[in-house]
């Protein structure tokens, strides 16, 4: 039975995390951390969680998790990680960090796209991707997982059996997300009156998510790839849809069916859609779960190929995810704890 611990578990992927490692058979939750609610009980912050929990938020305490747990997932803000994850694994403890503090290999990419000298370089290296699909492998035994971002990894999947196949070094994620990405704290933009009915562009010159998505996709190219995502405001709670669009010549669609089918073969939570009363991905449809549902659209009058990725964002573009990553690291079956069916309606 592994020792684990949540750090910042009042936030919505925090309590994500309890939801799930609530029914993993072979964990134990001995600690969740919150620097607001310390001492207060977890079902008060999350009323969805009462009678599951019997156990208080306690302060974080880098000994008490030393004496404590074997793993820790960090669900903390961006920049705040980096200053714990070196003393955590020094004293043994392995780290799955769901914020993107470790997941780009190229330290100066943190001046460039999140404003900061990062830290520790040095564990760059170590960290693995935590992205299943790619780097399966490569979590076998990792002490430091670094989770994706949501928007990336709606992205990554729906364009990764493209990379090395077909011509394009450019390409343009279209990104709807709900309200949740925004986290539990509301603010002008995300408060409700403001965010119902709205369809919303935002961080259009630049999302930070393109980094880990160029770094990704680059690697599986085998050459530099760019990629703009340019995420949208919905009104829905949950999801993400990415429409990934690319420019092809002399392609007919049973060869992406094809590639797609290849590509992520034996992969257990992706969901390839072509068919029935709705033959394309929808967020709607993965809700609750850690699927992700891929699909496309050829139009070859214009040579126009568009890929697309629905996800929800707080399962597989965060705590389900990390949770899968977590499960091939300690060598449980991949799907442990995540046995979760979509709902229908959601």
């Amino acid at each position: 039975m592994i020792r684990v611990a949540v750090v910042g578990a009042s936030g919505y992927t925090g309590g994500e995390l309890l939801r799930l490692l609530a029914v993993h058979q072979g964990v134990e939750v001995k600690m969740a951390t919150s620097r607001e609610y310390a001492g207060k009980p977890v079902g008060m912050v999350h009323p969805n969680l009462r009678g599951v929990y019997s156990m208080n938020f306690s302060q974080f305490s880098v000994d008490k998790l030393g004496r404590e747990v074997d793993t820790v997932f960090l669900a903390l803000p961006h920049g705040v990680s980096m200053n714990y994850v070196p003393e955590l694994l020094q004293i043994g403890i392995q780290v799955v960090d769901l914020s993107a503090d470790y997941r780009l290999k190229d330290p100066s990419l943190y001046k460039r796209w999140y404003d900061l000298e990062h830290p520790h370089p040095d564990l760059l290296k170590q960290a693995v991707y935590g992205l299943p699909e790619l780097h399966g492998e490569e979590l076998s035994g990792a002490k430091l997982i670094a989770s994706p971002g949501c928007n990336a990894t709606a992205t990554i999947l729906a364009l990764a059996p493209l990379m090395g196949w077909r011509e394009g070094d450019r390409f343009i994620s279209d990104v709807k997300v709900g309200s949740s990405e925004g986290g539990a704290k509301p603010s002008e933009g995300s408060h409700h009156p403001e965010r119902q009915n709205a369809i919303r562009p935002y961080e259009t010159e630049g999302h930070r998510h393109e980094a880990e998505a160029e770094q990704e996709l680059s690697r599986l190219a085998g050459r530099e790839v760019k990629v703009s995502i340019i995420p949208h405001a919905v009104s829905s709670i949950r999801g993400a849809l990415a429409s990934v669009h690319s420019w092809v010549s002399n392609v007919e669609e049973v060869e992406v069916w094809k590639r797609f089918a290849e590509f992520y073969r034996g992969k257990p939570f992706i969901r390839i859609v072509r068919r029935g009363f709705h033959p394309y991905p929808d967020p709607k449809y993965v809700i609750g779960s850690n699927y992700a549902d891929l699909g496309f659209a050829l139009d070859s009058r214009l040579g126009r190929l568009t890929t697309f990725g629905a996800i929800d964002n707080m399962m597989k573009g965060a705590a389900g995810q990390a949770v899968q990553a977590f499960n091939l690291s300690r060598g449980f079956q991949e799907n442990e704890g995540l046995k979760i069916p979509p709902l229908r309606p959601g």
